[in-house]
């Protein structure tokens, strides 16, 4: 036998070896996950001594995460935004950024006037989900072109009671939305093909198709600002999630394409990650 303790000090050592991030908390929300507690309630059971029926299933999680499977796979779910998301490798696995652009969106909702929103390759639905849920009067769309990816947001809007408020529809890009939007915005595939390799276990567990993003990772958002410049209203707004090394190209292509108020915003990293251009 062995107490929550010791279990979550022997994995901690485990997944530092195995070079997992923040080790301790993983544990702490695996070994909470199978206890079917929230993880601060661990702190209250140091002492509580575990048996095989808890062991076995949490010998199996910590070695799926030790492998490099990613920690919201793993526990089902994913917190965005104060929502509780499923999370599978259907789709990429949300990420703060993501939560911070849809901050973004949320602080200047007056401004960008949103009443008819898109949201391009929508994967998970975090983005859609979490501004159909801010902004009860908005029309929401969500397009992706994965089944997969598309099936994983319809059960998220259901999770949500979301479901009569976004609609989901298979689209590539845009060709299958009927404009005008006031309000489209894209976390496309921006990662350059020949990087892919080089990212982090966990990340490469995303669908290939949710993350690479041509030879210069900007073969999808260079056709979307094209499609998007014809079906914003006047005065519409598209917002983009973009890799860091892009902020001038991106600039440049919204320049040709007519936009205006162009602007970039650092993320919390200090990393150039949005943009943003009025048509």
């Amino acid at each position: 036998m062995k107490t929550v303790l010791e279990i979550i000090t022997s994995t901690t050592e485990y997944f530092t070896k195995n070079q997992i991030e923040s080790p301790r908390l993983n544990i702490e929300h695996i070994l909470a996950h199978v206890l079917r507690k929230k993880r601060m309630e661990l702190y209250m059971e140091f002492d509580r001594p575990l048996g095989d029926p808890e062991l076995t299933p949490l010998r199996d999680l910590v070695r799926r995460r030790a492998q490099g499977e990613p920690l919201q796979h793993i526990l089902g779910t994913v917190e965005f935004f104060q929502h509780s998301l499923l999370c599978d490798k259907r789709a990429l696995v949300p990420r703060p950024e993501t939560e911070q652009l849809c901050e973004l969106l949320l602080a200047e909702g007056e401004k960008f006037k949103a009443r008819r929103i898109v949201d391009v390759g929508t994967g998970s639905g975090c983005i859609a989900l979490t501004l159909a849920a801010a902004w009860p009067e908005a029309e929401v769309s969500a397009l992706d072109i994965s089944d997969d990816a598309l099936a994983l947001a319809g059960e998220n809007a259901a999770r949500l009671g979301l479901t009569e408020r976004v609609k989901i529809l298979k689209s590539d890009l845009l060709n299958e939305a009927s404009g005008p939007f006031d309000l489209i915005v894209a976390n496309l595939p921006y990662i350059p093909t020949d990087e892919i390799a080089g990212l982090q276990r966990e990340v490469q567990r995303d669908p290939l198709l949710a993350l690479d993003g041509g030879a210069d990772g900007l073969l999808l958002i260079e056709k979307l600002i094209v499609q998007a410049a014809a079906k914003l209203a006047s005065g519409g707004t598209l917002a983009l999630e973009y890799h860091l090394s892009q902020t001038e190209k991106i600039v440049a292509l919204l320049k040709a394409g007519g936009y205006h108020d162009i602007r970039a915003v650092k993320d919390y990293q200090d990393n150039d990650r949005f943009m943003f251009g009025v048509r």
